[in-house]
């Protein structure tokens, strides 16, 4: 973690909690006072089933899925969440009795888009959108432009941790949100002020990570 700062907001799960650090983070869209890290969901097993066991409850008998859409790196919960959609009730509704768990490519203009021997698995099908954190929502709002270009059909979206309710008009589920960080805060980087406090930056972050500066 980037600060001595860091805290974990734990659950009744043993395997599904929030590791934090608070500061002063710049992301490439705004400034922040926590880094969410999600590292360990997103690469260790257990915490991954444990946000894709949660995450599942938000969907029930009616929602067809036939892709998952991983953001931030989040193909092992990706996994995770198709093996709990495909379970019982779930899998009577998908019409493939399988789903798909796709990444995008990002252009150097940071557009999403699809090779050919992928889109198949968007142009057609509901897709649900994971990613790691949804605050800014431009990432996700990217995703559900280039799931429409594609053909596809928007089956929702959701994360670890979001800061907003909605994103270009869907529902945002997600497992954590500012109700567990009382105090969380994201702001333009024209408009910080902890910049504006002469505070300095302690990281910049991503869906990579941080750097200290």
């Amino acid at each position: 973690m980037p600060t001595q700062n860091s805290i974990k907001v734990v659950t009744k799960n043993k395997n599904l909690h929030l590791r934090v650090s608070k500061g002063h983070f710049a992301t490439s869209h705004s400034h922040i006072n926590y880094y969410i890290d999600v590292s360990m969901q997103k690469t260790r097993l257990s915490e991954a089933q444990a946000v894709a066991h949660e995450l599942v409850s938000y969907y029930n008998a009616n929602t067809i899925v036939d892709t998952i859409l991983c953001l931030d790196g989040m193909e092992v919960v990706g996994t995770c969440l198709a093996n709990e959609l495909t379970k019982g009730d779930f899998n009577s509704i998908n019409a493939h009795q399988t789903i798909y768990v796709v990444t995008p490519e990002h252009t150097a203009g940071s557009q999403l888009i699809f090779r050919d021997n992928i889109a198949h698995t968007i142009k057609g099908k509901n897709v649900l959108v994971l990613a790691a954190s949804v605050t800014t929502g431009y990432t996700a709002s990217a995703a559900v432009e280039a799931i429409k270009y594609y053909g596809g059909v928007v089956a929702g979206v959701c994360a670890i941790f979001a800061t907003v309710d909605t994103c270009s008009g869907y529902v945002v589920h997600s497992v954590f949100d500012p109700k567990d960080l009382k105090d969380y805060a994201s702001y333009p980087s024209h408009e910080c002020p902890m910049c504006k406090n002469g505070e300095r930056i302690d990281a910049l972050v991503n869906s990579h990570g941080y750097s200290r500066l």
